[in-house]
């Protein structure tokens, strides 16, 4: 049966997807204590990136902000594997978001809003965090975001 917080993805049109394999040598998520750190979460669906390139050239703003939705989504299903269930987030305390960009482009935080404002719909008050939002020059994969977070757990 599934919790208040998978029903709210369910009301949203939304399907927690499959934790995203490691492309390297990390895992996707790790506790300490009650804190759950997320490694940085790509825009992968089924197994791979949808769109590539620079925000503000190859990318569009609200393309790139559609991706950091996925990221968050991405990062929540981390989150639940080390977690259990995600009805144990007591709150999101910080989301960190990398858009990968064109030299000229600086519309980096409405970029990550995806994130953002998505952790909010799902999860109420407990979605609201701090945040960066910060622009490079190139992602993995050639990924136009990245997106990482960190959750506060209610003791098991």
């Amino acid at each position: 049966m599934a919790g208040a917080v998978e029903s709210r993805l369910a009301e949203l049109g939304l399907t927690l997807p499959a934790v995203v394999p490691p492309l390297a040598s990390y895992q996707p998520a790790v506790q300490s204590g009650v804190y759950v750190y997320t490694s940085g979460q790509l825009p992968m669906v089924d197994g791979k990136l949808a769109v590539t390139g620079k925000v503000g050239a190859e990318v569009t703003p609200d393309e790139a902000k559609e991706l950091a939705k996925t990221c968050a989504l991405n990062a929540l299903a981390a989150v639940k594997s080390v977690a259990g269930d995600l009805e144990r987030i007591k709150r999101v305390v910080k989301v960190v978001g990398f858009v990968a960009s064109a030299s000229d482009f600086t519309g980096q935080p409405a970029v990550i809003n995806g994130a953002s404002e998505l952790l909010g719909a799902v999860l109420g008050d407990k979605g609201v965090h701090a945040r960066s939002a910060v622009g490079v020059a190139v992602l993995p994969l050639d990924a136009p975001v990245e997106v990482e977070v960190q959750v506060e757990l209610v003791e098991a």
